[in-house]
């Protein structure tokens, strides 16, 4: 018998995969990292298995890094290193529960190894306008001159591509989540083949608010997902990757519930 599954959430730094992580912990079937000693409770710090040191996870960095694109088949793609994620999580998470969400903004350059390592594991990408990451992002010191949007696209350009290898998959878009938060929930609990149960979105606000009038000049865009320019989201349809139909349609069937 399976003691759990992972769902892994994945997105570059400011995308808002904190707030999807604490989303999904609320249905009492998700087991979450809680009072960690480390920034978010992100699990990539601690574990050894897999290299996390100051040169790993660098924001506006690690995603185009080749070195940090861990694919099924590279030299972490072993039993000796599952072994070790799972003694160095155990400890953190609470038992009993059927599964176990792990959110660091570098597993979106691990997916592919984490399938392969899990391969029951299910993943949620987590995507933000690439204007309102950018301007995020100079809070902590990535200023204009960096281009930070242009290694947004390089990275997404990654992830699209590594999505093809994934068997179970879903992209949210942040801008989605927090414009109708109650239908997204429901997806992602759909996706996961959860029973629903009414969670508390109170606390879920728009962050881009604050960003709007700079992103309105802004140039940043991605056609594949919906991203236009002047900070603008159109519609997109909804990249949901599943093995069995019955949770796919179950999931999209949540996403196309009205507002």
């Amino acid at each position: 018998m399976i003691p759990h599954r992972y769902v892994f959430v994945a997105g570059l730094h400011r995308s808002g995969t904190s707030l999807v992580a604490q989303l999904l912990a609320q249905h009492p079937a998700i087991a979450a990292i809680t009072g960690a000693p480390v920034p978010e409770n992100e699990g990539c710090y601690l574990q050894g298995a897999i290299p996390h040191t100051a040169r790993h996870g660098i924001p506006g960095h690690f995603a185009t890094d080749p070195a940090q694109h861990h694919v099924e088949g590279c030299a972490l793609d072993m039993l000796a290193t599952r072994e070790r994620l799972e003694a160095d999580w155990n400890p953190w998470f609470p038992a009993g529960a059927a599964w176990r969400v792990e959110k660091s903004p570098v597993n979106l350059t691990r997916m592919r190894l984490l399938q392969s390592l899990y391969p029951l594991a299910q993943f949620v990408v987590v995507t933000r306008h690439p204007a309102f990451v950018d301007l995020a992002m100079r809070k902590w010191g990535i200023g204009p001159e960096d281009a930070f949007s242009g290694h947004w696209r390089a990275a997404h350009d990654t992830v699209m591509e590594d999505l093809t290898y994934l068997h179970a998959a879903m992209v949210l878009r942040y801008e989605d989540l927090v414009s109708d938060p109650e239908c997204h929930v429901a997806a992602l609990w759909a996706f996961l083949g959860l029973d629903p149960v009414a969670p508390d979105v109170a606390h879920v606000r728009d962050g881009n608010v604050r960003y709007r009038e700079d992103a309105a000049s802004h140039d940043a865009a991605y056609e594949a997902l919906g991203y236009a320019t002047g900070g603008r989201t159109e519609s997109s349809p909804p990249i949901v990757r599943h093995p069995l139909r019955q949770v796919r349609e179950a999931t999209l069937a949540a996403l196309a519930s009205p507002p």
